[in-house]
């Protein structure tokens, strides 16, 4: 692609979320959303086969109705309040059709049907923006909203996405449905605790993209895309077998990794606002996570798949690609814990 074309696609994906952030007027909120939408199709459809055309085909059509459905709340709400921005006084059902437009654009259960398929679809590097940058222009929207969205409905909805998050991603190989059925366990987390502490919902969705990004950057680094490719980075580059394992214990939550330190401050958080069953059935759900990251670290680190002897020597040979950003996004996604009373300050 034309390196002016990806400059611009580039520039506008990176604007989107921004407009949205900065945002006070729900006009403008969705501007910011299309222009995410917009530029990441070209990104979807740059590898051509007929696999990424259909990932880019359930990709739009997802987005553009959910982005038709908050459309259609925002002219109801100003035609029943005159403002631009939701109020106290907004009708219960405006308020439920968004929250439903912004699960579709997060992959929120019920409405995660086509983030797996899309995910697999595509490159690596554009799954990776799938499933972290796209994903703050719509929770930023959830951020300003929070106060006026009922909460036992957003409870039903994440308690929904960690079940399915969970579950889902038991029986796959594939690396990019793996990561997506992780993505939307962990925005189950984030929108089981924006109704009581939206600030948790933030610390959680920086620790979310912190341990996202360096899993991405493994696999891009190696071309691995499925559980078999991956168990063979200890004759292509050893050291990132240690790399991988702890990111993968993090992502699952597992003490004292960084990734243990959302689900703690928002399992004490739920505690603390009397949801006990629901802080049950999420912690058993966040089991479930614990045992397919752990089953993928089983055949990386111990088990040796067979192989002839001219792969045994392929470390020594092959030459060596160097990011610096793995080493150090890997010793954040380890030993940010003990940060964490300032954090919850």
């Amino acid at each position: 692609m034309n390196p002016i074309t990806m400059t611009i696609i580039y520039f506008t994906i990176i604007s989107g979320p921004i407009i949205t952030m900065s945002s006070s007027n729900l006009l403008l909120m969705w501007v910011g959303l299309e222009f995410s939408l917009l530029a990441i199709i070209p990104l979807l459809i740059n590898k051509k086969n007929p696999r990424s055309t259909e990932a880019a085909t359930k990709y739009f059509v997802t987005q553009a109705t959910a982005s038709l459905i908050i459309l259609l709340a925002i002219i109801l709400n100003y035609k029943q309040l005159g403002t631009w921005m939701f109020q106290q006084q907004t009708n219960n059902l405006i308020l439920i059709m968004t929250l439903i437009s912004l699960s579709m654009k997060l992959g929120l259960a019920p409405f995660h049907h086509w983030l797996p398929e899309v995910t697999q679809g595509i490159e690596l590097h554009t799954g990776l923006i799938l499933l972290t940058w796209q994903k703050i222009a719509p929770l930023s929207i959830l951020f300003q909203i929070h106060n006026l969205l009922n909460p036992t409905i957003t409870l039903i909805m994440a308690t929904l996405s960690i079940f399915i998050g969970a579950w889902g991603g038991l029986n796959q190989t594939q690396m990019r449905k793996i990561m997506a059925y992780s993505s939307i366990a962990h925005m189950g987390w984030m929108l089981a605790i924006i109704s009581f502490n939206p600030s948790l919902t933030l610390l959680n969705l920086i620790i979310y993209i912190m341990l996202t990004v360096p899993m991405f950057m493994v696999m891009m680094l190696n071309s691995s895309t499925t559980i078999n490719s991956i168990s063979l980075l200890w004759n292509k580059t050893p050291m990132m077998i240690s790399m991988t394992s702890i990111i993968l214990l993090s992502l699952g939550g597992l003490p004292p990794l960084t990734g243990f330190l959302p689900k703690w401050i928002i399992i004490t958080e739920l505690l603390n606002n009397n949801c006990l069953i629901l802080t049950t059935m999420m912690a058993m759900m966040a089991l479930l996570n614990l045992f397919f990251y752990t089953r993928l670290i089983y055949s990386t680190s111990l088990t040796t798949f067979p192989t002839n002897n001219n792969l045994k020597m392929m470390s020594h040979l092959t030459n060596k690609k160097y990011n610096l950003i793995i080493p150090i996004l890997t010793i954040t996604s380890t030993l940010t814990l003990p940060l964490s009373p300032q954090l919850i300050m």
